[in-house]
């Protein structure tokens, strides 16, 4: 498997929200209307940045008070990286705009040598 996703698979990784303009406005705004947000994995070597396809069955605002900047927002979505299909799975605290996550890989043998 490509060592950055099984770095990344690890649970408890420190995430931030990413992207051009991190706030809690415009977290607010991809997940409701963009459906695609930047998550970026803290400890990797320079942070690894990733864009997020918002899965919404599986993405949990109800308690995320976006007005009052406060609560945690449970987001999941897909995305490809280094050629392996994964989940993104993240928890993200509103005050601070970070929180933990980690991947799961769904391509089949991607954890084959």
């Amino acid at each position: 498997m490509d060592a950055l996703v099984g770095r990344l698979c690890a649970e408890g990784q420190k995430v931030a929200v990413g992207g051009p303009s991190p706030s809690v406005a415009e977290l607010q705004r991809r997940l409701t209307k963009m459906g695609y947000v930047f998550i970026k994995f803290t400890e990797s070597r320079g942070g690894t940045d990733l864009g997020v396809r918002v899965d919404t069955g599986a993405t949990d605002v109800s308690g995320a008070d976006f007005a009052g900047g406060r609560g945690v927002a449970h987001i999941e979505g897909t995305l490809t990286l280094n050629t392996v299909k994964v989940r993104c799975v993240a928890d993200i605290e509103l005050s601070t705009l970070s929180g933990t996550g980690h991947l799961i890989a769904l391509n089949e043998g991607a954890f084959a040598g």
